[in-house]
């Protein structure tokens, strides 16, 4: 039974209620508002007008009480008849946000201190024909952690996060606000079983051939009938066919197993076999061939009466993280049945700051948005969640990979207490029992920049204590996953590895030269150094980076305008302005600025600034990831900073809250293309090189062109190249001189563009100067709209630079945007709206960087 119904919510403040009282099945409620579980206090507060919207200007302040109250749920629900005698009733909270404490019909069940982790009270003797009363108290972390010593340990943006197991950026961070949620964020069920459960399923490819494969699988029960029989029926259905591809059946007895205690008294057993899968279909990721899936049924059995059932959705795979080449060099390379893979994606932070609330469309909207960028890995950060089952659902069906981190971020954690590690313990253990058994799970990774950040703040004396933390991540976490899932790669940080943890001769790096301006390379014992002016912010930095993996770069974009309309009051929408400034979260404005002052100049409107800094963050990273990835397979992937926004901000996403991609979403798709044409060029260098990069797992033989043009479309030169490029390899193309590609045209005046001769993929645009430095003609864009195909036709009369399509509405799904295009040249885009909404087709807006916008509202060109 999921209880959903009927919730209430209130709240006090401290010393106002007795517990006792308000967890009474007599207390009344009746003016309580009614809430939403799962959900949280703060958008129950929005949905009842008792707080305004907190992403709305600087109302995130001025809710900044909802932290300091208690906040008390309570339902009613009803049960038809008594448990009997050799029932097991469970009451499962998958999710309280966080210092809980529940309550059942008066009688208090316990007290839980973790967001992650589930909660499971037996509640045979409490339960009553008839209605039941379910009463949560929320303390609020203060009143927890208020009054630890936590002045002395370093924490990035909050002190007391670090004794609080919740999402740790719900304290704010340099991307998003201090929100500090509660409420019961996941779903709440009663559950009745009668002599014993599924407890665990722990399922993994051993090996995988063409021709066979075999299927490790691990059942944990919970027993709590000694004098039975229990039986295993384990499954293996193809997802397609429906066919059974492999089964076995487990004989347990009453005194298999641990002998431990188990849930609620029980008896804790557990079983294995192997199943034998013949020609198996292998899950690959999307780029690579198809994720293919199959079904695992999973019955469990008493004296051949069924006891519980359980199915899930496995991919027969083999997944490795080399981390020595063919010489024995060092390397940080996944290899997915058998074949090197680049690693191509983004980081992942939480999509809301209210967790709890949001629908799983909205996941899958995303993630599909991931896939339609040609990504194949997602890195989920350390100081948001363990993400909910739909994300890695979506991640499994659609062939994505998913670096886990572990939730431990930017901060040192008190390793010593013994209460504190205990808990750590559970949830590692509850984390990685659920998520061991995912396709799509790459890779376990202790924290995020703990070990570095530790090290450089220690060896500049910011630091003069122990590295409070280290336990968790190289004893206690290793030890527990070496148990529990020795299947995959533990690795105790990011970045992590060589002599300075953010070393480019071994493991992985966060580049952070780029927009912090860090001084690389440094070593143990040197304090960090940044370099804050233009040239050390710079993007270009990109191009000295050597990694073996990059697993989180980037840099700023403003929020689409539609977004900010939406956040900030009309007369604040200026640059420069007290609300625009608290979009952005980064403290140091000024790395933004000094980025965009060598690239695109400084802006001096906010729509110069929406654009300069979209274009920069698009630029940015196409230079640096196709810088990365024609250093295959030295370096092995590239995982930007970062996918998502939580909140309608300016920061480094490349979609923002309302899901509108900003410019560099649509470059991303092209850089990240399997097959890239890539040209390596930087203003001022004498020649260009032309690279082919193939991520698939065939060899091609292609025609690349090259071809530049000037502002007029005036092709100065043009060229093809026969291309033989290897399955997962590269090719340098041609070297070709910039006098012989310019012929006697001012470079400030050119448009490079290469191309595979077939079609395959886009066209890739190149300039031979900074867009500051560029001599633009004044465009004037046609444009048409066709209502029955919804689509927009452009075209332009001279090079148009970043032509963007607006319009008034969130989740529009745009088959291109914020692209170049040559005089002559007609693009048709369409669109679509991912919500199902109708179009606004009269507050279309078409614009480029070098050209005057064009309104749909003053010139109706639609056509049927």
């Amino acid at each position: 039974m999921i209880i959903k119904d009927h919730w209430k919510l209130r709240d006090f403040r401290e010393g106002e209620a007795k517990d006792f009282e308000v967890a009474s099945p007599l207390y009344d409620d009746y003016f309580w508002m009614s809430a939403e579980v799962p959900g949280d206090v703060h958008t129950t507060l929005i949905r009842h007008g008792l707080i305004d919207d907190p992403f709305y200007g600087h109302n995130d302040q001025k809710c900044r009480w909802v932290e300091e109250r208690i906040w008390w749920y309570r339902t009613v629900f009803t049960l038809d008849e008594a448990p009997r005698p050799d029932d097991k009733m469970l009451l499962v909270f998958e999710g309280l946000d966080t210092f809980a404490t529940v309550f059942l019909n008066g009688a208090e069940l316990g007290s839980t201190d973790n967001m992650f982790i589930s909660h499971t009270f037996e509640v045979n003797r409490e339960l009553k024909p008839g209605k039941n009363v379910i009463a949560v108290k929320f303390d609020p972390v203060h009143a927890k952690v208020g009054g630890k010593a936590v002045s002395t340990f370093w924490s990035g943006f909050s002190k007391e996060r670090v004794w609080t197991r919740k999402n740790q950026s719900h304290f704010g961070w340099d991307w998003g606000p201090r929100l500090l949620c509660a409420g019961i964020w996941k779903e709440v069920r009663l559950e009745k079983y009668d002599a014993a459960r599924i407890e665990h399923v722990y399922a993994r490819t051993a090996e995988a051939g063409e021709m066979e494969a075999l299927v490790d699988i691990s059942v944990e029960l919970t027993s709590w009938d000694r004098r039975k029989t229990y039986s295993v029926l384990v499954q293996l259905l193809d997802g397609e066919s429906g066919e059974v591809a492999a089964a076995e059946t487990l004989e347990i007895s009453g005194t298999a197993g641990s002998g431990l205690p188990g849930l609620a008294g029980g008896k804790s057993l557990a079983g294995g076999t192997k199943l034998r899968v013949s020609k198996p279909k292998l899950w690959w990721t999307h780029d690579l061939g198809t994720p293919h899936l199959y079904e695992l049924r999973i019955s469990l059995h008493a004296d051949g009466i069924t006891m519980d059932k359980r199915s899930q959705k496995l991919g027969i795979r083999t997944l490795e993280l080399k981390q020595r080449d063919a010489d024995g060099k060092p390397a940080f390379t996944f290899k997915l049945n058998g074949v090197h893979v680049f690693a191509k994606g983004a980081n992942w932070i939480p999509i809301d700051s209210f967790i709890g609330a949001v629908p799983d469309v909205r996941y899958s909207r995303l993630i599909d948005m991931a896939k339609a960028a040609n990504m194949n890995m997602l890195r989920v950060w350390g100081g948001g969640i363990y993400e909910r089952d739909i994300f890695y659902d979506e991640c499994d069906r659609l062939g994505i990979l998913v670096w886990q981190d572990f939730m431990f971020a930017c901060a040192l954690y008190p390793d010593y207490n013994r209460n504190f590690m205990d808990n750590v313990a559970e949830e590692v253990q509850q984390v990685v029992k659920r998520l061991r058994s995912r396709t799509c799970l790459a890779l376990w990774c202790g924290n995020n920049e703990n070990d570095w950040l530790y090290e450089a703040l220690h060896a500049s004396g910011d630091i003069p204590h122990p590295f409070y933390g280290e336990k968790i991540n190289h004893e206690l976490m290793p030890a527990l996953l070496e148990q529990l899932d020795p299947s995959r790669t533990f690795w105790p940080s990011s970045p992590y590895g060589g002599n300075d943890h953010n070393s480019r001769e071994e493991g992985d790096t966060h580049n952070w030269q780029v927009w912090h301006g860090n001084i690389e390379p440094r070593v143990f014992g040197e304090p960090q150094l940044q370099d804050y002016s233009v040239e050390g912010l710079s993007f270009k930095k990109f191009k000295e980076d050597r990694t073996k993996f990059a697993s989180e770069f980037g840099m700023h974009a403003s929020a689409n305008l539609y977004t900010l309309q939406r956040n900030v009051p009309q007369t604040e929408l200026v640059l420069g302005s007290a609300e625009m400034m608290n979009r952005n979260k980064d403290i140091n404005h000024l790395k933004g600025v000094m980025l965009m002052e060598g690239y695109t100049g400084i802006p001096g409107s906010l729509e110069e600034y929406i654009h300069f800094s979209m274009l920069t963050q698009a630029e940015g990273l196409k230079y640096g990831i196709e810088h990365y990835r024609r250093n295959k397979p030295e370096t092995s992937g590239a995982l930007f900073w970062q996918f998502n926004d939580c909140w309608p901000g300016t920061s480094w996403s490349v979609i923002d809250y309302y899901g509108l991609p900003k410019a560099a979403y649509h470059y991303a798709r092209k850089f990240y293309h399997p097959l890239l044409l890539t040209a390596e060029y930087t203003p001022g260098d004498a020649e260009l090189v032309l690279w082919g990069v193939n991520d698939t797992r065939e060899s091609v033989s292609k025609t690349a062109e090259l071809v530049v043009y000037g502002m007029d479309g005036r092709q100065v030169y043009a060229r093809t190249f026969a291309a033989e490029i290897e399955a997962c390899g590269k090719q340098r193309i041609a070297v070709v001189k910039l006098d012989d590609l310019l012929q006697g045209l001012d470079a400030a005046e050119a448009v490079c563009v290469v191309r595979w001769m077939d079609g395959c993929g886009e066209e890739n645009f190149y300039y031979f100067c900074d867009h500051k430095d560029m001599n633009f003609r004044p465009v004037n864009l046609n444009v048409q709209v066709n209502l029955e195909e919804g689509s927009v036709t452009v075209s332009s009369d001279y090079a148009a630079r970043m032509v963007r399509l607006e319009m008034d509405e969130a989740w529009l799904d745009w088959e291109d945007n914020y692209f170049d295009l040559l005089p002559g040249q007609t693009r048709v885009i369409h669109v679509g709206q991912k919500e199902g909404k109708e179009i606004p087709w009269n507050t279309l807006k078409v614009s480029a960087l070098n050209g005057a916008s064009v309104a749909m509202n003053e010139r109706q060109p639609f056509t049927k």
